[in-house]
């Protein structure tokens, strides 16, 4: 990660109240969900999937999607590693020390940094979360902090919002695909999604952003909310036991464990499933594998087993269209009682204050109005709606709906 001088804000909060950073971090309860995977050695590196553990769980305190927290750490660390061959922290060249390349956060222990990876996860985590709180970045309008493409920019920040990260090149409007939060975004798709889903595209213009591209000065976003039309995706991370998901793309496996060595049978895009358990992390420890595995079944109940994380999204629940329901002219509408058909010339009425009717306007034999309510005085009067009236007598007549059309609007 490039110098960014800031503060993260959930620390500074802490250290208001009198807390050190210590004392917050050892109320912290992510790094305990990872017990199963065993006490980390000092100076060594932990298994892939107790990483893939801890990268998850302290994502998930921050509420940042896991996939997001696990691509930054792919960009600034492509091993998952804290310590090299030799037992050293992994130090680069501008001073980012650790799984996470925090990088002049004067704010946070230096040789906790380089020691421990809880707590280099844990920086890394409440930096990255304190630029989604920042004023000055673009959001996606109505998505919040579950939804993997507002964090497009809040990533950018997390290496520098400088002309260098600038998702357009200026001069000639195309993609930046060597920006940083590209980078990391690539890392999504191909480790989280496993190249079988693509995500939202943000509708950028070049005059969205202003720098001078000769300069080191931070970039002006000129536009501070975009409305994206693509398809955007919320993490894969939060469902739970009950939850209704379907296949993402063609010819998936379905598992008898969490592991891609178990025996498989095939399903195809857009079968249901029922999310049946917590995931779980790969049985294999050293398996490079990002996501994680849902224990599922069909909706027949007839099928089970585990399904990876990146091949399922939310079951998309497809409003029907209403009914409509005809009944003569007219079609029948919840809350209607009957109707009246014109047999002779008439006039629609109002009621006066005094009682007495004024005519609105005549009515032509054979047309058809819905009622809605019925007045017993003037002779009976049927309520048609807007405070009009067509008068009981022999030039109308009234019905009511049969139960069979009652029944099919109830549908």
């Amino acid at each position: 990660m490039k110098s960014i001088k800031m503060i993260a804000g959930f620390l500074t909060c802490l250290m208001l109240l009198g807390f050190s950073y210590e004392e917050a971090f050892a109320e912290s309860t992510w790094t305990s969900k990872c017990s199963s995977f065993g006490t980390i050695k000092p100076n060594q590196n932990p298994t892939f999937q107790h990483m893939n553990c801890l990268l998850t769980n302290a994502a998930l305190e921050a509420n940042i999607p896991p996939e997001v927290v696990k691509a930054v750490a792919s960009r600034e660390n492509g091993a998952w590693k804290q310590f090299d061959e030799n037992g050293q922290p992994v130090i680069s060249t501008d001073n980012g020390i650790g799984l996470m390349q925090v990088t002049n956060q004067s704010n946070y222990d230096q040789e906790r940094l380089k020691d421990d990876i809880h707590y280099n996860i844990q920086a890394g985590v409440e930096i990255l979360r304190s630029m989604y709180e920042r004023k000055d970045l673009p959001k996606i309008k109505g998505a919040g902090p579950e939804v993997i493409e507002n964090w497009y920019f809040p990533v950018m920040a997390y290496n520098g919002i400088k002309p260098v990260n600038s998702p357009l090149y200026q001069s000639s409007g195309i993609k930046n695909i060597d920006a940083y939060q590209e980078k990391v975004f690539s890392f999504i798709e191909k480790d989280s999604y496993l190249n079988g889903t693509k995500l939202g595209q943000i509708p950028f213009l070049s005059a969205d952003f202003q720098y001078d591209p000769n300069s080191i000065e931070n970039i002006v976003f000129k536009m501070k909310e975009y409305t994206v039309k693509e398809q955007t995706h919320t993490s894969a991370y939060r469902f739970q036991k009950g939850d209704k998901v379907q296949i993402t793309v063609d010819a998936v496996n379905l598992r008898s464990q969490p592991s891609t060595s178990s025996a498989a049978k095939a399903v195809t895009k857009n079968t249901a499933l029922t999310i049946d358990g917590n995931f779980l992390y790969d049985q294999s420890p050293t398996s490079k594998n990002q996501f994680v595995w849902y224990p599922v079944k069909t909706a027949d109940q007839k099928v089970a087993g585990y399904i990876s994380s990146a091949y399922i999204t939310k079951k998309l629940v497809i409003p029907t269209t209403p009914v409509k329901v005809m009944w003569g002219k007219t079609e029948l509408k919840i809350g209607q009682i009957g109707k009246v058909t014109i047999l002779t010339n008439t006039n629609l009425v109002k009621i006066e204050s005094n009682g007495s009717l004024t005519t609105v306007r005549p009515l032509k034999k054979g047309e058809e109005y819905r009622v809605y309510s019925y007045k017993s005085n003037n002779g009976g009067l049927y309520g048609v709606g807007g405070g009009s009236y067509v008068q009981k007598s022999t030039k109308v007549k009234y019905e009511t709906p049969s139960k069979r059309k009652l029944a099919l609007l109830a549908q």
